[in-house]
């Protein structure tokens, strides 16, 4: 199978499937005629394997590590098991600081019901977000410390 037909085969685009082999997740052969890489049923099977992972959070690198275990004959489920377990926590983390994130912009859009649209006049650029309290600075070093990572 060529990129297209394997990409059309797993419903993902080619470039998807270029992306996979360019990171080392797929290993096709060349076709010593043109040069095109070739890939085959176990290729399809893998490239299934590795969307059900990305599905489930897991990184491109830990796709590798997984994939490199498996490869060498290892189970990688206890691997799987631990950074599923350790990922846990860190999602839930993350889905309570959306939550009140959520919980802030529907403050801000009920404060901001009735309030007039002002121009940027120098002092001001938008009275909408100049109204909201200024963060404390846990608040503010928690969004920094987020947006950097």
């Amino acid at each position: 199978m060529k990129v297209s037909e394997l990409a059309k085969a797993a419903g993902v685009t080619a470039e998807t499937v270029r992306h996979y082999t360019r990171e080392g997740l797929l290993a096709p052969t060349r076709d010593p005629s043109n040069g095109y890489h070739c890939f085959d049923g176990q290729d399809l099977e893998r490239l299934a394997f590795i969307q059900r992972a990305r599905t489930l959070g897991f990184s491109i690198k830990e796709v590798r590590d997984i994939l490199a275990h498996a490869d060498h004959g290892d189970s990688p489920c206890p691997l799987v098991r631990d950074l599923l377990a350790q990922r846990l926590p860190e999602i839930r983390e993350r889905i309570q600081e959306l939550e009140a994130l959520a919980a802030r912009m529907e403050e801000a859009l009920n404060a901001w019901a009735d309030m007039p649209d002002g121009i940027p006049d120098g002092h001001s650029l938008c009275r909408l977000i100049e109204s909201l309290p200024a963060p404390s600075t846990d608040q503010a070093d928690a969004t920094s410390a987020k947006e950097e990572a």
